[in-house]
């Protein structure tokens, strides 16, 4: 179709759309989203056939507008912390995707560096965790239960120092963002390779399946949680250092705004990581090893579905992809 009868066959619809804009009128969810889906499918016509044309950027604009309709009116059809939980924070994920995709990656290139080292420097699990764990854990591998040190405290006790540490963490690595990323990187790399000593040092004493069974109940949201963290503080660096079409400030300020959002997801995924290993890690040795496996693939699958696949499906809802 020539891009004249293209705009001669499709202005109406967007003129009505400005109109409503314009003048504020009040058109029901399902309308809106109506209109939403059919800008997007101009829009991606005149991507193919008028990749340069200004109709194309006339329906980038129009489609923007539209997708705030669409946006406000869920959010007023739903249910405030439903609608966070469920549309914005997984908008943002897929918005912000990339960068959670980079922390995943540092993560792992540290976690195999910390591997390497462990087994190439009998020293270097002592440098990374400390004399008085490693003593401490060898004595407790000794005398049979390489998890003890998970048993001391009560568990109301455990649950809430557990829970203030690994918040703290959390909140260290999203706001060592304001150092250009950098800060939140150095975060990542401790954390990773202390990880990595921590198994290690279990595989080397031949005690891995028992860490494996204990640990990683409590450790699969807690360190899901931190990358994800992590994510939201290069968001905040990008933010600043790639400003694009914004003034700098402006681009900061809906960097960390957002990036904020993102943080606050993880509070729930730390809170039951810190649950888990005040009230469950603490009976892993007694605990049907089928059991303990199913918690951690259930971590696993529900961390893994929140951050990685629902951004997906609530963009295709939005039609955004």
């Amino acid at each position: 179709m020539r891009e004249v009868a293209f705009i001669k066959q499709n202005k109406e619809k967007w003129l009505e759309f400005e109109q409503s804009f314009l003048n504020k009128e009040k058109k029901s969810p399902d309308d809106i989203a109506n209109l939403h889906i059919k800008i997007m499918n101009d829009l991606v016509y005149a991507q193919t056939y008028y990749p340069k044309s200004k109709v194309t950027k006339y329906l980038n604009k129009l489609a923007k507008k539209s997708f705030d309709y669409v946006y406000d009116a869920k959010r007023r059809d739903k249910n405030v912390i439903l609608y966070f939980f469920f549309d914005k924070v997984p908008l943002l994920s897929y918005k912000y995707r990339k960068y959670f995709y980079l922390s995943f990656i540092v993560f792992f290139i540290c976690f195999f560096i910390g591997l390497i080292s462990t087994f190439n420097d009998e020293t270097f699990a002592r440098q990374i965790l400390g004399n008085e764990y490693v003593d401490q854990t060898l004595q407790n591998i000794e005398s049979g239960d390489a998890m003890a040190i998970y048993k001391g405290g009560s568990n109301w006790g455990t649950f809430i120092g557990i829970y203030d540490n690994n918040q703290r963490v959390g909140l260290n690595m999203f706001l060592s963002g304001l150092f250009i990323g950098i800060g939140t990187g150095v975060y990542v790399v401790y954390n990773a390779i202390m990880v990595a000593v921590f198994q290690a040092f279990f595989y080397q004493q031949n005690t891995l399946f028992d860490s494996l069974k204990g640990i990683w109940i409590h450790g699969t949201y807690e360190i899901f949680a931190l990358i994800i963290e992590a994510g939201a503080g290069y968001i905040i660096g990008a933010s600043i250092l790639f400003p694009g079409t914004l003034k700098r400030l402006e681009s900061f300020t809906k960097g960390i705004r957002n990036a904020f959002y993102i943080f606050i997801s993880t509070i729930p995924f730390t809170l039951i990581a810190a649950f888990l290993e005040g009230y469950i890690t603490r009976y892993a040795n007694t605990m049907p090893v089928l059991l303990s496996f199913s918690i951690i693939l259930f971590s696993l699958v529900s961390i893994s579905y929140y951050y990685l696949v629902l951004p997906f499906q609530v963009a295709n809802k939005y039609q955004l992809r």
